[in-house]
């Protein structure tokens, strides 16, 4: 049994069962990965894939449990190596890090400068989705870190930790009649424009409907977008009003557009970090943690990922 089949059984389940796809995934052939699995099979006594003549079709019952213990030794494999690395090369590497757009964008811009100043020899890598597309990064282990808003809590695999809390602010175009009232920003207001804001996975969107929900106010959503520029984009032309996160608005940049503080009238959110409970985190993934959420010392993150009190004896 070679650390390399394990590899090509989990690379073909992870391309929906397509061979061909999975070795060009691993930059081999398609003969290559079919004959070593058939090996490893024999090797087990079990067949993992079912087959139709040579194509794959689906994962037996015991492949499942292979393929699940695979998984595991794999990252562990991925652990030792990174165990070895962290005394011979502290500070080279890799680090990968999935968030939002927001985040990327608005918040995580101090971090990364500080961090690149500290470990020039660390390759520091920054992948963008929905928070759904980030925490499955981090599960399947192609990223080390997720940064959201939402989504991690779904994820049994992944440890949670709170960061920071933000609200929402209101845009709209300047002189808009929003910015003439004479009377504080209720949602009644807001519900009577057109509203651009996030997508319903994104930012805290669920909070946003809950808010009007809970006043019995349906708000004409004419847009959403993923991107908080998009959103202030479309406010400029006129769309809509927008509702964003606080920490986007720049007035250096944003010289159209006029801020309406909204906090009062929705519930804040909290932004987390998501890692795997079973990851070997390299001691400069805790130095970026720590630059991004100060009040996460490496005891707090190692408390979390073991799911125990940071200040119990044991």
């Amino acid at each position: 049994m070679k650390l390399q089949q394990l590899r090509y059984l989990v690379e073909v389940a992870k391309q929906g069962l397509n061979v061909s796809e999975a070795a060009e995934k691993l930059h081999t052939s398609q003969p290559g990965i079919s004959k070593q699995i058939r090996l490893l099979e024999d090797e087990l006594g079990i067949q993992v894939f079912i087959r139709n003549g040579k194509r794959v079709v689906s994962v037996s019952e015991p492949g499942k449990e292979v393929l699940r213990i695979s998984e595991r030794i794999l990252r562990e494999a991925q652990n030792l190596k990174r165990v070895g690395d962290e005394f011979s090369k502290e500070a080279e590497g890799a680090l990968t890090i999935a968030t939002t757009h927001t985040q990327a964008r608005y918040a995580l811009p101090p971090a990364i400068a500080e961090f690149v100043r500290r470990y020039p020899k660390v390759r520091l890598s920054i992948k963008q989705g929905s928070p759904t597309q980030i925490c499955e990064m981090v599960v399947s282990g192609e990223a080390d870190l997720a940064i959201a808003t939402e989504g991690i809590a779904l994820y049994k695999e992944l440890a949670m930790l709170p960061c920071y809390e933000w609200n929402r602010s209101i845009v709209v175009p300047e002189g808009h009649e929003l910015t003439k009232l004479d009377h504080p920003l209720t949602l009644a207001d807001i519900a009577r424009y057109p509203i651009v804001t996030y997508d319903f996975a994104f930012a805290g969107r669920s909070k946003i409907n809950k808010a009007f929900a809970d006043q019995g106010l349906a708000p004409n959503v004419v847009l959403t977008a993923i991107d908080t520029d998009v959103i202030k984009t479309y406010v400029s032309l006129g769309l809509g009003i927008g509702i964003i996160a606080s920490m986007a608005y720049e007035p250096e940049r944003d010289l159209n557009l006029q801020l309406l503080d909204a906090g009062q009238l929705f519930e804040p959110s909290t932004t987390k970090i998501g890692i795997r409970k079973d990851a070997y985190l390299r001691g400069f993934a805790y130095t970026f943690i720590e630059l991004f959420a100060p009040h996460l010392h490496r005891r707090e993150v190692e408390a979390a990922l073991l799911a125990r009190d940071p200040d119990s004896e044991d």
